[in-house]
């Protein structure tokens, strides 16, 4: 059945929106590059790798397909919602026009905590490399200081604008692809201890019960390494035509960014010399163990070079999706400071002072660190939990407003398909949040062993909090809860 056209927005008002002041600067390309550097397949694999085997032993390779499969059903789904919403913020935006404000506010609220804390767990997992790289002890205290300079670094980045935003991703980018490939190949050439079939070696990681709970701890490898797609949607007010650029850009970044991180992950564990020796904590950090082996102390500093762009990159990606998710929170009166926080710079079209808060707040939890004692998995698994929270609730906002009637209308459409998908996408997300949310340490005390279900709920409880006494969600006047037709008789959803 054909829909009729939906009304167009003003001139210069994406989706409907007030004029925005954000200029299209960002091409295809970089907007692809943005995406890529912020989901990051070296970032995620050199952070997680060791962790990642002693949970699960060589298979925890699979990961990566099953996440990735599980994740580009959630990208479908947004490539839907952007196509008929191109609006700078991504999930905060997409949610109150499927669902309203009050479900909007919730979904940014997440999503803006767990941005800041994936900041942090990025620019933290670069600590280590950094030492490397200029030659000092990786100490508790020296990777949170370096976790404190590449944040400040970004953030000067961030703040030239958008052309120098898609420069740093589009170099980025480059680094990502040295990394995983040039060095992939040369550790296969050179340095190669196994055979394909070790990926179905579990050197015992089960003990002597089943291996799907190791193999399922061992899956945050891939949780973390697969989002980063939706950062494509977060610029879409600085993209020309971006109903058909974001979704097709977060499609690519799925594939590419998928096949490098699997490649890289790969190469890495054919290279591996003793996994006993990783499993039973004997080898701290494989990946450096394998660099040194391989390249010798130059070659491997040269690598950490590579690697340090990777991680500058995916911070900077990470600190723009951060900044104009608050700008456009700030933009609808939906947070405190929202006078402040929606102020913009003319001469370099930026969010300043959102971009400040992208920075400020995972300076202190970078600080806040020092307090705990397995810090960069609980920040990690903090991190996805967030990310994967707040997209299972634009998913299922997607579900609901399907179900209602809504049929999206944007130049980028699932038709028949868009019903199951939805569903498998949520499925999925599910699935994740409560294999991430799963204690897995009774010998800890029970806070310890709960700790990333707790900050969770410290989350979301001081955002209900928040917004029944504040009331801010009930401010702006910026479209809500439109996708679904008033009158079911409507084929299209007004804007």
């Amino acid at each position: 059945m054909t829909s009729p056209t939906p009304p167009a927005p003003a001139a210069g008002t994406p989706g409907g929106e007030p004029g925005s002041e954000f200029r299209k600067d960002m091409g295809p390309w970089a907007n692809f590059a943005l995406g890529f550097t912020y989901l990051s397949p070296v970032v995620s694999t050199y952070t997680l790798f060791g962790i990642a085997i002693v949970d699960g032993g060589p298979p925890m390779i699979w990961a990566f397909v099953l996440a990735g499969c599980g994740q580009f059903l959630v990208a479908l789904i947004f490539g839907e919602i952007v196509a008929q919403y191109p609006i700078a913020g991504g999930v905060y935006p997409w949610a109150r026009r499927l669902w309203g404000k009050r479900w909007a506010w919730m979904t940014g609220w997440v999503y803006m905590w767990a941005l800041l804390v994936t900041i942090t767990s990025v620019a933290y997992g670069a600590g280590p490399y950094i030492a490397i790289l200029f030659g000092f002890d990786a100490t508790v205290h020296t990777t949170v200081l370096c976790t404190a300079v590449l944040i400040v670094v970004a953030i000067l980045i961030n703040y030239l604008g958008t052309k120098a935003l898609s420069a740093a991703a589009v170099i980025g980018f480059a680094g990502e692809l040295i990394g995983a490939l040039v060095v992939g190949i040369y550790l296969l050439a050179t340095h190669r201890h196994h055979g394909i079939g070790v990926i179905f070696d579990t050197y015992g990681t089960e003990g002597d019960g089943s291996y799907l709970p190791a193999f399922l701890a061992a899956a945050i490898i891939g949780f973390y390494q697969y989002y980063g797609f939706e950062a494509c949607g977060d610029t879409a007010e600085e993209v020309a035509h971006p109903g058909r650029v974001i979704p097709r850009a977060m499609r690519r970044t799925i594939y590419i960014g998928g096949a490098a991180a699997t490649f890289t992950c790969m190469s890495l564990l054919l290279s591996v010399t003793d996994f006993n020796a990783v499993i039973s904590g004997e080898v701290a950090d494989p990946v450096v163990d394998v660099l040194y082996d391989a390249m010798g102390e130059t070659g491997a500093r040269l690598v950490m070079a590579v690697v340090l762009i990777s991680f500058l990159s995916c911070t900077i990606s990470l600190q723009a999706a951060a900044g104009r998710l608050i700008y456009s929170y700030a933009r609808d009166e939906m947070i405190a400071g929202h006078r402040l926080l929606r102020r913009f710079a003319h001469a370099r079209a930026v969010p300043g002072y959102a971009l400040f808060v992208s920075a400020a707040v995972p300076l202190l939890i970078a600080f806040a660190s020092l307090f705990s004692e397995d810090a960069l998995t609980n920040i990690v698994s903090f991190a996805i939990l967030g990310i994967y929270g707040s997209f299972q609730m634009v998913v299922l906002a997607a579900l609901r407003a399907r179900l209602k009637g809504w049929r999206p209308a944007g130049e980028f459409t699932l038709g028949r398909w868009g019903l199951p998908v939805n569903i498998g996408a949520l499925a999925y997300g599910i699935f994740a949040i409560v294999n991430i949310s799963w204690a897995r340490s009774p010998e800890k005390p029970w806070y310890e062993n709960w700790i990333v279900l707790l900050c969770g709920a410290v989350v979301v409880g001081t955002g209900v909090l928040y917004m029944f006494t504040t009331h801010h969600y009930g401010r702006g006047d910026a479209a809500a809860g439109d996708a679904v037709p008033k009158d079911k008789a409507e084929a299209v959803p007004k804007r």
